[in-house]
C-alpha cells in the first residue's frame, strides 16, 4: 500500500539514530515497505534487553530481506503518540509495538485488524498466552503483547531471620504481613519494612483480588458506584494503615527511587516489583533475597497492548505482518525474550526452569522461579492502572503517600481521594 507521511512526530525517531548507529528517516518508506514502530530506542549500556528485542526485529528483517514486502523495524521514542496521531486523522500505522491501551476510536473505526482468526486458524492460543483472554474485546483481539507485566513482591530472608519471622507466616494475609512489619520496624537503624507509595498500589490491587466484588472492579473502567464500594474502600484503608505504619520516610511516587535500599543495601525487607527485578539484585545479596506472591495467594499479571496492525494494509503485508506476529509468540523467540530481557514470556508453553537451568544463570533462575509462581497463583488479576488509567492510579498513590504521614486521618484522606476520582472519572 501506499505508506503515509507520519510528519514530525518522527523527530523522537531521528535523534536515536546516533544511539542506534543507524539512520531513521521522518518519512515513510517504500510501497513494498511494512513499518513496524517499537519503543526499544535504549542504548544497549542504558538497557540491555532493548539491543536484545531489536536483534530479534532485525533478524526477522534479514530474513524477509528478499521477500515481496520488506519489513522495517523503527525505534522511536513516541510510538504511542504517533498512533494518536494517525487515528485523529482515521488512519492507523502499518504496525506498533503500543505502550498504551488501544483507543476506543481505534477500534470503533475499524482502524485495527482483528487477530483473533488468525490466532485461532493456527492454533496459536497457547502461544500468545492471558492475551487471548485479557484482550479479548466482545470476540475480538485487537492487541498481543509478546511479554507479560508481571508482578508480586521479594522479600530478603535474613532481614524476616533477624527480625523473628517466616515467609508462610508474613505472607499468611495482610493483617499477617502487618504484624511481619511492625517486627522490621523493632529492628530499628536504617532497616525498614516496604518501599511505599507507588509500591503500595498493588496491595490495594491484591486486596481488591481477595474478593468477588474487588474482581469485578478491576475488569474494567472506575466508576462512580466502584469508587463508593466497600471493596475499594478496604482496599485503600488496608494500603493506607500499612503506610502508616511502614512510615513516611519511606514512601516515593517512583518505587525506583528507593529500589536501592532493596536490592543493593539491603536495608528493606520487602518491595513490590515485577518478576524483571530480578535482574537488579546485586550479586552480594542474592542468596538472600528471594520472590513471592501477594497475600491471598494473588499475583497482578497484565497482558496490556502489544503488536497491533493496521486493517487497510494490503493482503501481502497483512500476511507478513501476521507472520511476525507469529514468530514474535514463538518457541524460540520467546526463550530469548526470557534469558535476554529478563521478562516473562506470553508463550505458556515454555519450560522456564529448563531454560535457566540451561542458562547456568543464578538470576535467571530466580527470574523462573518468580515467573512461575506469578503465573500459578490462585488469583490472577491485571493492574489497576491499565484498567482505571495512570490519571487515577496517581491520584491514589499521591492519596496513600499523604496517609503514610504519621497522624493522618486516614478515613478523612480516603472521603477526598473518592471526590478527587468521582472528578476525574465523571
Amino acid at each position: 500500500m501506499k505508506k503515509r507521511t507520519i510528519s514530525i512526530l518522527l523527530a523522537g525517531a531521528m535523534t536515536m539514530a546516533a544511539v542506534m548507529g543507524s539512520t531513521v528517516t521522518a518519512f515513510a518508506g517504500e510501497e513494498d515497505t511494512l513499518e513496524f514502530y517499537h519503543g526499544y530506542y535504549h542504548d544497549e549500556s542504558e538497557w540491555p534487553a532493548a539491543k536484545v528485542m531489536r536483534d530479534i526485529y532485525d533478524e526477522f528483517a534479514k530474513t524477509h530481506a528478499d521477500g515481496e514486502v520488506k519489513f522495517e523495524p523503527i525505534a522511536v521514542e513516541n510510538r504511542d503518540e504517533i498512533v494518536s496521531a494517525e487515528v485523529a486523522g482515521g488512519n492507523f500505522p502499518d504496525m506498533v509495538d503500543c505502550g498504551l491501551p488501544l483507543s476506543l476510536a481505534a477500534i470503533s473505526q475499524g482502524l485495527v485488524l482483528d487477530l483473533k482468526p488468525y490466532i485461532d486458524e493456527n492454533n496459536l492460543q497457547d502461544a500468545v498466552g492471558l492475551n487471548y483472554t485479557q484482550n479479548d474485546v466482545d470476540g475480538h483481539i485487537y492487541t498481543v503483547h509478546d511479554q507479560l507485566e508481571s508482578r508480586g513482591l521479594w522479600y530478603n530472608t535474613e532481614v524476616f531471620e533477624q527480625a523473628g519471622i517466616t515467609a508462610e507466616e508474613a505472607f499468611k494475609d495482610w493483617e499477617s504481613f502487618g504484624v511481619a512489619m511492625d517486627k522490621v520496624h523493632e529492628l530499628g537503624g536504617d532497616t525498614y519494612g516496604y518501599a511505599a507509595g507507588q509500591g503500595s498500589r498493588y496491595i490495594i490491587n491484591a486486596v481488591l483480588a481477595s474478593t468477588e466484588e474487588g474482581r469485578e472492579l478491576l475488569k474494567g473502567e472506575l466508576t462512580p458506584e466502584g469508587i463508593e464500594s466497600e471493596a475499594f474502600a478496604e482496599a485503600f484503608k488496608t494500603a493506607a494503615k500499612l503506610d502508616q505504619a511502614n512510615g513516611s520516610d519511606h514512601t516515593t511516587e517512583d518505587v525506583g527511587n528507593l529500589m536501592d535500599d532493596f536490592n543493593k543495601n539491603g536495608k528493606a525487607a520487602v518491595l513490590f516489583n515485577g518478576v524483571w527485578n530480578a535482574s537488579g539484585i546485586d550479586a552480594g545479596l542474592a542468596d538472600k533475597i528471594e520472590s513471592q506472591i501477594f497475600p491471598g495467594n494473588v499475583s497482578v499479571v497484565t497482558a496490556g497492548s502489544g503488536h497491533s496492525i493496521s486493517a487497510n494494509l494490503s493482503e501481502a503485508e497483512t500476511e507478513l505482518a501476521l507472520e511476525f506476529l507469529a514468530y514474535m509468540v514463538s518457541p524460540e523467540v520467546q526463550a530469548k525474550i526470557f534469558t535476554g530481557v529478563q521478562a516473562n514470556p506470553c508463550n505458556t508453553t515454555l519450560d522456564l526452569k529448563a531454560l535457566a537451568e540451561e542458562s547456568g544463570d543464578p538470576i535467571t533462575q530466580k527470574l523462573a522461579e518468580a515467573c512461575t509462581q506469578v503465573n500459578s497463583a490462585e488469583t490472577v488479576v491485571t493492574d489497576l492502572n491499565y484498567v482505571w488509567g495512570s490519571d487515577v492510579g496517581s491520584a491514589i498513590i499521591n492519596a496513600l503517600m499523604e496517609s503514610a504521614v504519621e497522624g493522618t486521618d486516614i478515613d478523612a484522606r480516603f472521603e477526598q481521594l473518592k471526590q478527587e476520582l468521582t472528578a476525574l472519572v465523571a
